[in-house]
């Protein structure tokens, strides 16, 4: 049996999460794969992402992936990067299209009018390192309050329940950049980009038993 599957759905940025949870679970048996039924079969499954919102739901949808997703969401240690995220709530305003509905909520664009507290105007889409502001989830276990994690996204998401953010980030404004419910953990930053804290948070997925 696979121990992580990293879902191949034509968008992701497969290469470096592979690498990243190679280096923390060196032993482990990890694909890559956009087969249903190996993502179903898999103990772990880890939806990473890049791109436009609505390529990657065509993508997903193409593959049949999708009924594979939902299933892995609600079942066994799921992990969203970056649009793994993204697609998990109702909405995006990104091309005004429908997510998965797997955690209620939208999500929204930045404003075009960003400024920070010296007055400079702020770039969309924001990129680069940020501070992260996060819970007591385990899978921020052994991870200094304010860490730095590397971000690349121009949309951010509302949850509808606040009881399940665990994470928030500032640009210029607070936005959530962690959710999590029971088995189900995501983040906009990329962990495989975020050098030791990516990592810790990565292995601490890998070790995850979600109660």
């Amino acid at each position: 049996m696979t121990d992580i599957a990293i879902i191949d759905y034509g968008m992701g940025n497969l290469r470096s999460v592979h690498q990243a949870l190679h280096t923390v679970a060196p032993t482990a048996s990890i694909v890559v794969t956009d087969d249903p039924q190996e993502v179903a079969q898999a103990t772990r499954v880890v939806f990473p992402g890049q791109g436009a919102m609505p390529d990657c739901i065509r993508e997903l949808d193409a593959r049949g992936l999708r009924a594979a997703v939902l299933h892995a969401a609600q079942t066994k240690p799921f992990l969203g990067i970056c649009i793994g995220l993204q697609m998990l709530f109702d909405h995006s305003e990104e091309g005004e299209i429908s997510g998965l509905a797997i955690m209620p909520g939208k999500v929204v664009r930045f404003a075009s009018n960003l400024y920070d507290t010296q007055d400079n105007k702020l770039k969309v889409p924001h990129m680069g390192w940020n501070q992260v502001q996060h819970s007591s989830h385990p899978l921020w276990k052994g991870i200094d309050q304010n860490a730095r994690f590397y971000f690349v996204h121009s949309y951010y998401v509302c949850p509808q329940d606040m009881q399940f953010v665990q994470a928030t980030s500032c640009y210029p404004q607070p936005f959530v950049c962690a959710v999590a419910r029971d088995n189900l953990f995501a983040v906009q930053f990329h962990p495989e980009k975020s050098q030791d804290a990516g990592l810790m948070l990565l292995k601490n997925f890998v070790n995850w038993v979600p109660v």
